[in-house]
């Protein structure tokens, strides 16, 4: 029986994250984001963190600490200074919304 209990949760973990990912509209200022850390949030380039499936609110709080300088990371700075508030947001829903790399 549990078993069946585990792959069923795996199923439906599955099957909420693509419905969590299906939901989120694809953020208009994407484009610089992902390209260091990929579209779907599972980066390529060595060093770059992945931010799929990462905690929405570390994702906001990160990038508004870029912003600010307290995280003194200069792309990145560069990067999120001239987004507005509600492109950030948007930008770590698409992001926390992403399934994780398995």
């Amino acid at each position: 029986m549990r078993p069946i209990f585990l792959v069923a949760l795996a199923v439906f973990g599955t099957c909420a994250a693509t419905a969590q990912a299906d939901e989120v509209p694809r953020p208009a200022r994407l484009g610089l984001c992902a390209s260091c850390h990929g579209e779907d949030g599972r980066s390529t380039q060595s060093g770059t963190p992945h931010l799929a499936g990462q905690d929405l609110e570390y994702l906001k709080t990160a990038l508004a600490a870029y912003r600010s300088g307290q995280r003194d990371v200069a792309v990145m700075r560069a990067a999120v200074g001239a987004l507005t508030p509600s492109e950030l947001d948007a930008l770590a829903a698409w992001y926390a919304a992403r399934p994780p790399r398995p």
